[in-house]
């Protein structure tokens, strides 16, 4: 059977992407500014939210485009279509950015929908930043132990500065503040802060962050809290193994996490043990205990890990177990099963636990830039959240399970995992709902029940690169050897059946975890969960793809380029000054960027189209085209990377935003396929890389199509679209254009003035995602 003919394909596809346009009508959306239950949202950060809005909606419209309506006829209809096939990077169908099913959506839709009202931070003024204290439990709470983390923008808490917590009533509260990561210049970049709030009643209570003199306190040597002992038992095949947080603090020296005169948190691990004292081949423990010594209540953090990098027979384990704190038991499971290579987490208090929610100034922590520039004219969807919710129970809630993440990261369908950060990540930040909140750091609890973590028993840390250059979960064993030392570096053989697990990671559809969640409570446990999933999507490629030390991401699809650049540059950024794999992200990211700089952004010989067009980039259509949507992930985690402030992300990123402007406004091209799902970079396999937009259009759409003025009724009708439609499921959160979103929102800030008239022309479209339901796309220009 022969291939149709070129033009007829590309018409063909072009029709297929249009279907997702067909039947869907403009109805009224509603905007913060004009939805009755919103509240509103002050802050501590200085935003124009007129010009947020601006930037969302666009302001101009270019030559090419049809009348711009208003943003009130923005948000579409629920469309009632199947989810079309995309084709993946081998050929395969695909449909990692399609539409919910129809059941699925009229269920939705048939949910009260009323936007979640954001209510009003009442943070005092005079602050850095503040964060808003709710009440969560019945009656009086007096000593309520708070902490969480807090990052800070460059040159806001300069070295040495102490801050205080100032209530509405000017009252200034003692705060401690544990510094883990600094900015370049020294300034504050992410400190743990704790407080002992006197009071809370039923009435929510605003903390301003501000300025306060510095105090000599002492607070003495570290020591664990008294009664906070916790105990893990886990019996397999009728042999008992035990460890206890007080014993090890007796045995060996802990690590010091928090320590100051409101709040102490000590860290120790080791081996379960049996009555004889033989060390369980791969079970550990590990216990963080945060001692709040006036208000004599202590919160214990038990890790029950199955992750030993380098211990031979790896496996899956079943077992009972039974964990007490203080005395009491607070979790028990017979025939629990523990995935090899996987670790799972139990918070418990000792004493009444603080019955609260802390809300954070969102409009602080993206002003950072620490995070992207969600847009905050988005109002979370209160059907959204309560789906989310329905996700967030049984099993997949429990250790071992997913959360609300997809248990095989592969699969195919478009969901909320994608993106700088999740759905449900983007949903907390942008509303700072409580239920939110739970989910989002439930599932970066339950990051860990995948196969990912490898931790050296020999530091004590997730394994790391520069230790163990050589390493690698793919290639051949004899890869792995180490010129240098002579060994093999390579981990000991996984069973297919003793390691079987349904939790399938895959760097290419990487949810981001960790970072938020670390960010806003300063556990180490999710520093770890970011560190566990960074280093992974640098050592899973053989060691001569990789270049070994260096940890390229290039071997990867881009998609997985993307996530995997993304999270190791949040690792790089985030990670405490003085943590010993601070140096090694750092280099790491470094060595990538200086790689895609030389292959693209320096290179003079380097394509003109700013497209990523090495290794798996260009096989789609008979290998002449790329993935548009994929490239644009890659954009935007160049751009965020930028952002967090890495100097060899810049010239990559005025480099890469050439492809998303030329697509939207480029001579010879047009916006309205400019989220295409494929689009043509070279005429042939062999043939080099178009010189222009021009050419690239021409091939993608056919000569026919090309021919006809973009922005027409005719060229609408020859692509079988309305007026004003990119096509791509164009009011879909998940969309192609959605997708393109953040890559162009970056490309915008770098890009000038063709930067701002891209960015009008894409905002001033008529048929736009409703990001009220899955905002992890809705990112503006700064």
């Amino acid at each position: 059977m022969h291939p149709a003919p070129a033009s007829v394909r590309t018409r063909l596809a072009l029709c297929l992407l249009a279907l997702a346009s067909t039947g869907v009508q403009a109805q009224d959306r509603k905007t913060s500014s004009d939805d009755p239950g919103f509240v509103g949202l002050p802050t501590t950060g200085k935003l124009d939210s007129s010009r947020v809005l601006g930037e969302r909606h666009g302001a101009e419209a270019q030559p090419q485009e049809p009348p711009a309506r208003k943003a009130a006829e923005a948000r579409p209809k629920p469309d009632s279509r199947p989810a079309g096939k995309r084709r993946s990077d081998t050929g395969d169908e695909d449909e990692d950015q399609g539409n919910p099913a129809p059941k699925r959506r009229a269920k939705e839709a048939s949910r009260d929908d009323t936007p979640v009202a954001r209510p009003t931070l009442a943070i005092p003024a005079g602050g850095i930043t503040g964060v808003v204290i709710e009440s969560t439990g019945r009656g009086e709470q007096s000593k309520v132990p708070v902490t969480f983390g807090q990052v800070f923008a460059t040159g806001d808490v300069a070295r040495g500065t102490a801050l205080a917590a100032k209530l509405a009533d000017g009252t200034l509260l003692p705060l401690q503040m544990d510094v883990k990561a600094s900015h370049p210049d020294g300034s504050v970049r992410h400190a743990v802060l704790s407080l002992l709030l006197p009071r809370l009643a039923g009435k929510d209570v605003g903390l301003a962050l501000v300025k306060a003199p510095r105090k000599a306190d002492d607070p003495g040597p570290a020591r664990a809290g008294l009664g906070a002992d916790a105990t893990v038992s886990i019996t397999e095949g009728g042999e008992r193994y035990t460890a206890s947080s007080d014993a090890l603090f007796k045995a060996q020296k802990a690590q010091v996490w928090l320590h100051g005169p409101i709040v102490t948190e000590l860290q120790v691990a080791a081996p379960l043990r049996n009555a004889q004292g033989a060390e369980h081949p791969h079970l550990a423990a590990r216990f963080a205990v945060r001692w709040y010594g006036e208000a004599k209540k202590a919160r214990v953090d038990v890790a029950i890990e199955n992750n030993w990098a380098f211990e031979p027979d790896p496996r899956n384990i079943i077992y009972d177990v039974e964990l007490t704190a203080g005395g009491k038991p607070v979790y028990a499971k017979q025939g629990f099963t523990h995935w090899h290579h996987a670790r799972w987490r139990n918070l418990a208090w000792v004493g009444a636990a603080p019955a609260l929610h802390l809300r954070h100034d969102p409009e602080y922590l993206i002003a950072t830039r620490a995070l992207p520039n969600y847009d905050r004219s988005v109002v979370v969807s209160s059907a959204a959240l309560a789906s989310l919710a329905a996700r967030w129970k049984g099993p997949a809630a429990e250790p071992m399970g997913v959360g609300v993440a997809a248990r095989a990261m592969p699969g195919t369908g478009g969901r909320m995992d994608i993106g700088l950060l999740p759905g449900w990540a983007a949903m907390y930040l942008l509303s700072m709902d409580a239920q939110a909140k739970d989910i989002t750091l439930g599932t970066a609890d339950l990051a860990g029940s995948w196969s990912i973590h490898y931790r050296d028993k020999r530091t004590g840390m997730p394994v790391g690169l520069m230790d163990y250059p050589y390493m690698t979960l793919l290639g051949q064993r004899s890869d792995t050897r180490n010129p240098q030392t002579g060994k093999l570096e390579a981990f000991p053989p996984c069973d297919k059946q003793a390691c079987k697990t349904p939790n399938r990671a895959d760097v290419a559809h990487q949810p981001g975890f960790a970072y938020l969640p670390y960010l806003v409570t300063g556990d180490h446990y999710y520093l770890e969960e970011l560190q566990f999933w960074a280093m992974y999507n640098v050592f899973t490629a053989p060691p001569s793809y990789r270049k070994n030390i260096q940890g390229l991401l290039a071997p990867h699809q881009v998609r997985g380029q993307a996530w995997g650049l993304r999270t190791l540059g949040q690792a790089a950024y985030i990670t405490p000054d003085g943590h010993p794999l601070k140096r090694q992200f750092t280099a790491i990211l470094a060595s990538n960027l200086d790689w895609y700089n030389a292959e693209y952004s320096t290179n003079p010989a380097a394509n003109k189209l700013g497209v990523l067009t090495h290794g798996r980039a260009a096989v789609y259509r008979g290998k002449t085209s790329v993935a548009p949507w994929q490239d644009d992930f890659f954009t935007s985690s160049v751009g965020h990377v930028a952002e967090l402030g890495f100097k060899g992300a810049e010239p990559l990123l005025k480099y890469k935003a050439r492809f998303p402007l030329a697509r939207m406004l480029g001579p010879g091209a047009c916006w309205m396929t400019a989220a295409n799902y494929t689009y043509a970079v070279r005429a042939s396999p062999t043939a080099p890389i178009f010189e222009t937009i021009a050419q690239a259009y021409t091939a993608t759409v056919g000569p026919e199509i090309a021919a006809l003025p973009c922005g027409s009724d005719a060229l609408a009708a020859a692509t079988e679209r309305k007026p004003g439609d990119m096509g791509g499921y164009s009011h879909a959160p998940a969309g192609f254009p959605s997708n393109m979103q953040p890559a162009l929102a970056y490309a915008a800030t770098a890009g000038g003035e063709a930067g701002r008239k891209a960015w009008a022309l894409f905002m001033a479209r008529s048929i736009k995602a409703d990001y009220s339901k899955g905002p992890q796309f809705a990112i503006v220009p700064r």
